[in-house]
């Protein structure tokens, strides 16, 4: 049988790790919601110019190649395939999840994170996990077989989702307890990590990068509310 071509390329958010990639599909369909197509348009190569520093020459003939097709929430027909697509968000602004009912695949992105702590530079974590609660609801549904992290392991049950939820919960209260009480930034960074979560890779610098991302926030909120 010979080799399908590629009939559509999904972006399922903005980060370059999920859209650096375009430019080896340069003749196919590129397809995002619309948010995720503007912020790509807006910060696609601050992104790549970052990883040129980082990487140097393995970046060379890296481009930022913008989606070209419009993504909805529901239902998506595509090389005889009926795909539900998910609008979501609370990783970033706008996270498309895609669940394929005819072989029971779940295509979650960077909403779920399997055995590694998750990034938040653009996190929303109320939105969040209020999207975790739609996904875990499609892996009980009766034809479900599959979920595909963003990153991790694939897995035949909610297990990740259910990880990714205990360490958002956990960092959401980590950090707002810690504003409360009155911590600065780098007195939250150098806080323990819970016995739960201290083994998971990358919890440790995932943990201090997040306390920079969400704890201004946290702060602020405090400040304002005088408590």
């Amino acid at each position: 049988m010979g080799q399908r071509p590629v009939a559509l390329v999904i972006n399922t958010h903005l980060h370059p790790d999920h859209m650096l990639g375009n430019l080896a599909y340069a003749d196919v369909a590129i397809g995002a919601l619309p948010a995720t197509t503007e912020a790509i348009a807006s910060e696609g190569n601050a992104f790549a110019e970052n990883l040129y520093r980082l990487s140097g020459d393995w970046m060379q003939g890296t481009e930022v190649k913008v989606p070209n097709r419009t993504l909805a929430d529901g239902e998506l027909r595509i090389a005889g395939r009926r795909l539900q697509l998910l609008a979501l968000a609370g990783h970033s602004g706008a996270d498309l999840a895609v669940y394929d009912p005819q072989s029971g695949v779940l295509f979650a992105g960077d909403l779920v994170f399997n055995g590694r702590a998750p990034t938040t530079p653009h996190a929303d974590i109320p939105r969040w996990l209020a999207a975790l609660d739609q996904l875990e609801a499609l892996t009980r549904q009766p034809g479900f077989t599959v979920l595909l992290p963003g990153h991790g392991e694939p897995a035949r049950d909610a297990a990740p989702i259910r990880q990714t939820r205990a360490w958002l919960l956990w960092l959401q209260g980590r950090i707002q307890a810690a504003a409360r009480d009155g911590l600065d930034m780098n007195e939250t960074m150098a806080q323990p990590l819970p016995a739960e979560f201290a083994a998971l890779p990358m919890a440790a610098t995932e943990y201090r990068r997040s306390v920079g991302h969400l704890f201004p926030a946290a702060e602020a909120e405090v400040l304002a509310h005088g408590h």
